[in-house]
């Protein structure tokens, strides 16, 4: 009845798991607890769980990706620990649970950490920056969340229940076939994958949709924010790329579920297909990534150097350059396995030529601080960090991207350092960037700037010290995921990186701090006008937190800084513009769609999981039936009286009369 499952999936053998879940599983115990004793639970239901604000559910989105991080980091944590013990030692992790480790780590950074942060950012901010008052299908954007969601949930049931993937973060066959890993934990990777990535492609579809058809009057596309363009070539790649991950994953599945021969080495299959097929969308989701980031560094640099983006235009072309050519590039990761050297010229020279886009970009970048008033608050020390971390990244990469270079190096600890050195100096602090960023403008208060800039230093120094020794540890002959290490001219260097993991927890620690100050503080570091840092863009015109509606009128755009010149000519003539006409709004009601069908997609994942057919077959039903239940809803709009909307605009326009006033004629807006 219940299929492989029994008591023997629970690791009672296995004292740091077992720990672990139990420590996990009564804290989330406590906050069901604590939720119920507060009676948040109609709050929770009404106001975020069936939310289809986008804004809501982009906070939520960020909420998932940093807890997927804190998972992650433990795992960084434990991986580094254990090679700098386990030298001419066993260490304290045994090698099956080392190899979970490292598999959930690439696996929960990349999809459930990384990729919810930039998903969050781009559901909250694209279309407060297009002057529109949704995305363009609300509903199926909390479906796309709630099923990202349920994929991040089956990772972490895999700590409690059975195991995850030995594989990699990527799973080869034929490692990954039946025959050499029986066990459920690459059917955890598999359901948990495929589940979230069908969430991500809805996203992608939604973000496009919402860019191309619904910008508001006068916000031509090259009007539209540097950060909507970034966006958009990354849900272009997240359209045209996810569905190759899926296929792949889902042929991956039928190997191991009906003995079929996909990625076999025998009866017709083929492992290298798998390669292929897996980074033709590995390598786009590195700009699935970074390319968000990109533009929450445009809108940073531009607002902290008081200035507009230097070459904006060729900012625009170098992103859609990186978008195509970024599809172009993917056999850089097996050069070493014998695709020849025509090919391998071939994508040694597209992998290079890459990185002219981004070049671009960081040049525009420094000639928008050249000449500005730059103002080093803590977003901008992150973007300064990202420029420095991410050209040696880079540089290092277009070294790997030379075949006769990667020979040497492939495979190795140099490998890893590179790839933290684009991840983590691009998206991570891209990240950060932007939540010190645009905190204020979701929760309506700045975090604490002192234990930011703490953070920040922490973070940077940290790095440098874990991930400079790894260079040298790859050109040493270090190979990668060693779970013991038997060369002891390698133990200083990996004790170095341990002190470097160190100074990285004490950032992390530094930030949980400002989040706790600025809590407590928040009165004091409340945000008034809805413009705490004289910034460019639209989002800025609205209060903070905005509105579920965004925008009492819609706004209508006049050149590249829509706010901006709206600020400008506020100043000039020491007025705000008059009052509009206030009229009714439509907005989408909530639904509890999305949530519903991802607890039963959980269910069905599990189920499958553990070859559970008849829960896997109710789960399926369950959450089909669903959705024919939202389709024959009758009604899907709301009408938010204008004398409502009303209220809420006069309340912003009264602040920012007030500071108006206060700054005289010839101030910027602050």
């Amino acid at each position: 009845m219940f299929g492989k499952l029994d008591l023997s999936a629970i690791p009672f053998s296995e004292p740091i798991p077992l720990i672990t879940s139990v420590v996990v599983i009564l804290i989330a115990f406590g906050v069901l607890v604590l939720i119920t004793v507060k009676g948040w639970w109609p709050y929770l239901w009404h106001e975020w769980i069936t939310s289809v604000d986008h804004k809501r559910i982009g906070v939520m989105y960020c909420l998932l990706g940093v807890v997927m991080l804190i998972r992650g980091f433990a795992d960084a944590i434990m991986m580094r620990t254990q090679q700098a013990v386990a030298i001419n030692a066993p260490g304290y992790l045994p090698p099956e649970h080392y190899d979970q480790i490292f598999t959930a780590h690439g696996t929960i950074m990349i999809l459930f950490g990384a990729m919810p942060l930039v998903l969050g950012f781009m559901n909250f901010l694209v279309p407060l920056q297009l002057g529109v008052r949704d995305v363009a299908f609300p509903t199926f954007n909390s479906v796309g969340f709630w099923l990202t969601a349920s994929g991040a949930l089956l990772v972490n049931v895999s700590l409690f229940i059975g195991e995850f993937a030995r594989t990699g973060w990527l799973p080869y066959p034929p490692l990954s076939e039946t025959t050499y890993t029986p066990g459920v934990g690459v059917d955890y990777y598999l359901w948990a994958v495929q589940i979230s990535g069908v969430g991500t492609l809805i996203t992608g579809i939604n973000i496009v949709t919402t860019v191309l058809k619904m910008r508001c009057p006068g916000m031509s596309y090259l009007r539209m924010p540097v950060f909507c363009w970034t966006a958009l070539a990354s849900c272009l790649l997240i359209v045209a790329t996810f569905p190759i991950l899926t296929a792949t994953l889902a042929m991956l599945t039928l190997d191991r579920y009906l003995g079929w021969h996909y990625f076999t080495n025998t009866a017709g299959g083929n492992p290298m297909m798998f390669v292929n097929l897996v980074w033709a969308w590995g390598h786009p989701e590195v700009y699935i990534l970074v390319l968000p980031a990109f533009g929450i560094f445009s809108e940073v640099f531009s607002t902290f150097s008081g200035k507009p983006l230097f070459g904006y235009r060729s900012m625009v072309a170098a992103t859609l350059f990186i978008c195509i050519v970024s599809m172009m590039v993917w056999l850089h990761h097996f050069f070493t396995m014998g695709a020849g050297p025509a090919v391998n010229t071939f994508f040694g020279i597209s992998s290079s030529i890459i990185a002219v886009g981004t070049g671009v970009k960081i040049y525009n970048w420094i000639f928008t601080m050249y000449g500005g008033r730059v103002r080093f608050e803590v977003p901008m020390l992150w973007s300064m960090g990202f420029i420095f971390t991410f050209i040696i990244g880079g540089l290092t990469g277009v070294l790997l991207a030379i075949p006769p270079a990667d020979f040497v190096t492939h495979n190795s600890m140099f490998l890893v350092a590179h790839f933290h050195n684009v991840i983590i100096g691009g998206v991570v602090f891209g990240i950060f960037a932007g939540l010190e960023f645009w905190f204020p403008k979701a929760f309506g208060f700045r975090l604490h700037e002192g234990w930011g800039k703490a953070a920040f230093w922490f973070a940077f120094i940290g790095f440098w010290v874990t991930f400079t020794p790894l260079y040298v540890l790859g050109l040493l002959g270090m190979t990668r995921r060693l779970q013991h290490i038997n060369i002891e001219a390698w133990r200083p260097w990996l004790y170095v990186s341990v002190i470097g993991v160190g100074i990285l927890v004490l950032g992390v620690i530094a930030q949980a701090l400002q989040l706790v100050v600025s809590i407590r503080d928040r009165e004091k570091l409340r945000d008034v006008t809805g413009d705490p840092w004289d910034g460019r863009s639209l989002e800025w015109a609205t209060p903070s937190p905005p509105p579920f509606f965004n925008f009492a009128v819609m706004p209508d755009v006049e050149g590249e800084e829509a706010y901006w010149g709206i600020k400008l000519r506020a100043v000039e003539s020491q007025q705000l513009s008059p009052e509009p006409k206030y009229e009714p709004i439509h907005m989408p009601v909530n639904s509890p769609v999305g949530f519903y069908t991802a607890f039963f997609t959980s269910v069905f994942g599990f189920a499958m999981v553990w070859y559970i057919w008849w829960l896997a077959i109710v789960a399926l039903v369950a959450a089909f039936a669903g959705f024919v239940i939202f389709a024959w809803r009758d009604v899907q709009e709301f009408e938010v009286p204008a004398e409502q909307v009303a209220s809420v605009d006069r309340n912003r326009r009264a602040a920012r009369a007030a500071l108006l006033e206060r700054l005289g004629r010839h101030e910027v807006l602050t």
